[in-house]
């Protein structure tokens, strides 16, 4: 293996494919600053003291407006400037020779001034800028970061003053759908400055986000627990109550409105009181009667203070700084309000409906948005120079051919080529089978009266046909069924199943409860040691035999074979007939706001010459850690996975890795390239297998339309389409690739970057190898959009959570712990922040699963 260089050697170029033109929605940028660009340090205080924290950035940004109108024309010489709404602030020259400190007088309603201090930070350099585009320079993306961020700046200045911005996307409330437990679906748009080869663009997409709906928070309160008017509230929250309002309330920005209170205050919110507010007391100064001091109820408080009579005194009252309480019935949710957290099943299911658009939507609407944004007009966008195309960029793409896909001898069509990237499981049998079924049992968590018996009986024999007639051999033709109860402890009542320790359990569930299917994947992986299968009960009444044929590809897997796979012959044409090591990575972050739960790293690894069947190993990492520590004794540990089960040694390694962004790529390509010549060394002195280290990014904004009636049904690209010109990245070997046929709305192309390859492939070789692989998904008839060794990699970080029980806390749904909602004395507050007693800076370290399962693919 060569050592990692900044600019690995671009691909050769491409012929295969059907050649065709697509619409990017991307639109040319013809001009941009051609002399160099000033970045400015922003700090805003109040005139007095210091912000504790940054308020929220549409105040930021009005303190900032607000200067800039005062005092643009006579001390920064009318130079406008354009904000990030935080710290940094850019100018197309220089604003001021020295520090400036600007004055800002009164906002909301009271007289308080604030400062606005501008400190020249750096120069940004446009010329680095042309020759990175033009890839006549040894630049790497993160060296254009900060001229990118200008752009960004400069073109969404446009934006700021109609819509609710947030970095580089714009919302407006003009669109916008009501969804359960307080919050609200907005519709938008982003833009941003992207780098092509040889020519700069702006990059412009469709945009949904969820928002915190504006309005009092007792109704807030109510719709977040489901409750049909607020007197719901006095049979008491609860504990389960009290998290959901705790995690409701972390972040909010919530006002205080009433009369003792000119105009109106901005609470922070630490927590919530043990007690309702008719209970919650303290020692009350009573300002018309000096030196008398008495203990009162919040609730009197109010009353006698401010005349207010609290109609709800039965709720806890909101905890503030200096541990001032505030009734909820006289709070406010703000309005413009961004909610970061996990969204639940409804809102999930919301969200998709609302943001589902057909492409040809998807493309009216950014032209649409491109027609309202009047750039030309602009002042900011003059002063920096950018000009732009009015239409949307076409762009050639090729449409790769598709493999064949190999099944069973005994299928009536063995072999055969898919099209439109689906097929179906008809008169078909697995590739490989795995071990026979000889010891199975099946655990029933659902009522016997809503699930009977007899049914249960009908659905197993349906499942046991379906999977012989598959090719899978099931030997127990009538496990042993066991009732048993969700509620109560899920570890006994798998016990009891599964008294015989059988290879798998069956468990039919009654609902899609996450906590419920979270403890037994917990105890079957490690306490156990036994593959786990759950379905729905819903399934059991129909037995449908095509939901049958879909768990008997799970099952097949899970004990060891193989459903289908690639020609022999073409798989080791594409490797050059050399033993080949896939594997796939991937960093699993915990939600936003939850600093104390550690980020989980998985890698997984092929076990076989076609790269079929594949080991698991999770690294526990810091949270929010991108870099994988402890990568060395994963590719070890798969090195030697490889050569048990194939006997051979991987003469090539193709990594592919997932989960970093552009300007991380020469970070991680040094590190981790690094980590695995290491563990090459570690293994064998001299041994160095030549490596292909590809980055995979999903979460992106670049969108391809196809022209005509070269689309598929729903108007999407068809599979096997790539781009890789134009739009594509300068100095890099990338591509955009759309594997799958979208089932619904607007396809997103999945973007492959190589950032190193000792194998020198031809850039028709990695594509189509890529492709290919997509067809390989262990338990799909259909392609799916990204390599299964990163896609597999997705699901054992995303199931770790639920896996591993010293995880404890840090991976509980509940976002605080608490005693009881109406349990013990005084103002103490239940902490908002979801704190666990797991230590967020834990030193990174590999967990294990049971060792009966450590080298299966459990997680499928």
């Amino acid at each position: 293996m060569t050592a990692a260089s900044d600019h690995p050697p671009p691909l050769a170029k491409d012929t295969i494919g059907r050649h065709q033109r697509v619409v990017a929605n991307f639109v040319e940028i013809t001009s941009f600053p051609v002399s160099d660009v000033f970045q400015y340090d922003i700090t805003i205080t109040p005139r007095e003291g210091d912000f504790k924290k940054l308020p929220r950035p549409d105040f930021m940004r009005g303190i900032f407006d607000d200067a800039m109108r005062r005092h643009r024309a006579d001390k920064l010489g009318g130079t406008p400037m354009v904000y990030d709404a935080r710290r940094i602030a850019f100018a197309p020259k220089r604003v001021c020779a020295q520090d400036e400190t600007l004055a800002r007088h009164g906002i909301g309603g009271r007289a308080e001034d604030f400062k606005v201090a501008i400190r020249e930070a750096a120069i940004v350099s446009m010329d680095t800028l042309r020759d990175f585009i033009s890839c006549s320079g040894q630049f790497q993306i993160q060296d254009v970061h900060p001229a990118l961020m200008a752009l960004d700046l400069v073109v969404g200045s446009v934006a700021h003053d109609e819509m609710t911005g947030f970095r580089r996307s714009f919302f407006t409330r003009a669109d916008s759908m009501s969804t359960s437990r307080g919050l609200e679906l907005w519709r938008g748009f982003s833009l941003s400055v992207r780098p092509g080869e040889g020519k700069l663009y702006l990059n412009v997409n469709t945009a949904v986000t969820a928002m915190y709906r504006p309005g009092p928070l007792v109704q807030a309160i109510q719709d977040l627990l489901g409750m049909r008017n607020p007197n719901d509230l006095r049979r008491g929250l609860g504990s389960q109550g009290v998290r959901e309002i705790a995690a409701y309330l972390r972040g909010l920005s919530i006002m205080l409105r009433h009369r003792g209170i000119q105009g109106s205050r901005k609470v922070a919110v630490k927590g919530l009181t043990s007690n309702p507010l008719d209970k919650e007391s303290f020692d009350w100064d009573d300002p018309n009667n000096p030196g008398k001091v008495e203990n009162i109820s919040i609730y009197d408080y109010y009353q006698r203070r401010y005349n207010i009579k609290l109609q709800y005194p039965f709720l806890p009252g909101l905890v503030g700084r200096k541990n001032a309480i505030y009734p909820i019935e006289l709070c406010e949710v703000m309005d413009k309000q961004r909610y970061k957290g996990r969204l639940d099943d409804q809102q999930t299911a919301d969200m998709v409906r609302f943001a589902c658009q057909r492409p040809s939507e998807n493309h009216k609407r950014i032209v649409d948005v491109l027609g309202q944004l009047n750039f030309e007009a602009s002042p900011a966008v003059k002063a920096f120079g950018l000009e732009l195309k009015s239409n949307l960029t076409e762009v050639d793409s090729r449409v790769l051919p598709p493999p064949a896909i190999n099944y069973g001898q005994q299928s009536r069509e063995a072999a055969f080529t898919p099209t439109g990237g689906a097929w179906n499981m008809r008169d078909k049998c697995v590739m490989h089978a795995g071990a026979v079924l000889e010891s199975w049992t099946v655990l029933v968590l659902a009522n016997q009266r809503s699930v009977p018996l007899n049914q249960v009986q009908n659905f197993v024999t349906t499942l046991v046909r379906m999977c012989n007639s598959t090719g899978y051999c099931i030997g127990m033709g009538r496990p042993p069924i066991t009732y048993g109860n969700p509620s109560a402890d899920i570890g006994r009542e798998m016990s009891k199943a599964c008294k015989s320790k059988p290879q798998l359990l069956l468990v039919i569930l009654p609902s899609t409860n996450l906590q419920t299917y979270q403890n037994i994947k917990n105890y079957a992986y490690t306490t156990m040691g036994i593959h786990t299968q759950c379905m729905q009960s819903k399934h059991v009444h129909k037995a449908n035999p095509q939901y049958c044929a879909n768990l008997c590809l799970k099952i097949n897997v899970k004990m060891g074979g193989s459903n289908q796979s690639l020609p022999v012959g073409a798989m080791q044409k594409m490797l050059h007939s050399m033993p080949t090591l896939f594997l796939g990575c991937d960093v699993s972050h915990p939600s936003p706001g939850e600093t104390d739960r550690p980020s989980m790293a998985s890698v997984v690894g092929s076990v076989d010459f076609l790269g079929l069947r594949y080991a698991a190993t999770l690294i526990q990492l810091p949270s929010r850690q991108e870099l994988v520590d402890k990568l060395q004794e994963a590719i070890i540990r798969h090195l030697k996975l490889f050569y048990k089960y194939t006997k051979a040694k991987p003469k090539r390694i193709i990594f592919y890795r997932d989960g970093v962004s552009e300007t991380q790529f020469a970070q991680v390509r040094s590190r981790e390239i690094i980590e695995i010549s290491r563990a090459c060394t570690q293994i064998e002195t001299g041994y160095q297998p030549d490596v292909t280290f590809i980055a995979m990014l999903k979460r992106h904004n670049t969108r391809f339309f196809p022209m005509g009636r070269d689309g598929d049904r729903t108007g999407n690209c068809v599979p096997g389409t790539v781009v890789d010109t134009a739009v594509t990245l300068p100095a890099i070997a990338d591509f955009y690739l759309f594997a799958h046929a979208a089932i619904q709305g607007t396809s997103r192309p999945t973007h492959y970057c190589v950032l190193h390859d000792d194998s020198k492939f031809t850039r028709d070789e990695i594509q189509q190898l890529t492709y290919n692989l997509c067809y390989t998904y262990a338990i799909c008839t259909r392609s799916v959009s990204m390599v299964p060794p990163v896609y597999y990699a997705h699901r054992v970080a995303d199931r770790a959570r639920c896996h591993f029980a010293d995880m404890g806390v840090a991976f509980r749904d509940a976002t605080v712990e608490s005693a009881g909602f109406y349990g013990g004395t005084g103002t103490s507050a239940i902490d908002t922040t979801g704190k666990a007693a797991t230590d967020p800076n834990m030193q990174a370290k590999i967990i294990r699963t049971h060792e009966r399962l450590d080298e299966s693919m459990y997680f499928m």
